[in-house]
């Protein structure tokens, strides 16, 4: 079966200096499949119950998408997409040297 991708992540941050990318359902049902027990109320419910019904193709995977960005949104969790730090670029060749 096809994995049901997003149109754009979702950005989570797991630990203060850890964030998850959560690119498709799978992800996503993973991510609260895995929330503490004793932390899940009727939000999370939802928001998992969303995920399977669009994972079963009863509703747009686009539903799913808004519901977790919401969850998150709701517990403080939801990151704005990284920036690119300048490290992370590779530097194109030659480093912008002038050979003599």
């Amino acid at each position: 079966m096809r994995t049901k991708m997003f149109d754009r992540p979702v950005y989570l941050r797991e630990r203060k200096d850890l964030v998850l990318e959560i690119t498709n359902l799978d992800d996503a049902i993973d991510f609260l499949e895995e929330w503490s027990k004793g932390d899940r109320d009727i939000i999370h419910d939802a928001t998992l119950k969303t995920c399977y019904l669009a994972h079963d193709g009863h509703k747009p995977v686009q539903v799913a998408q808004d519901a977790l960005r919401s969850f998150a949104r709701k517990k403080g969790i939801l990151v704005k997409a990284p920036v690119v730090a300048p490290w992370m670029v590779k530097a194109k060749s030659g480093g912008g040297r002038i050979s003599l």
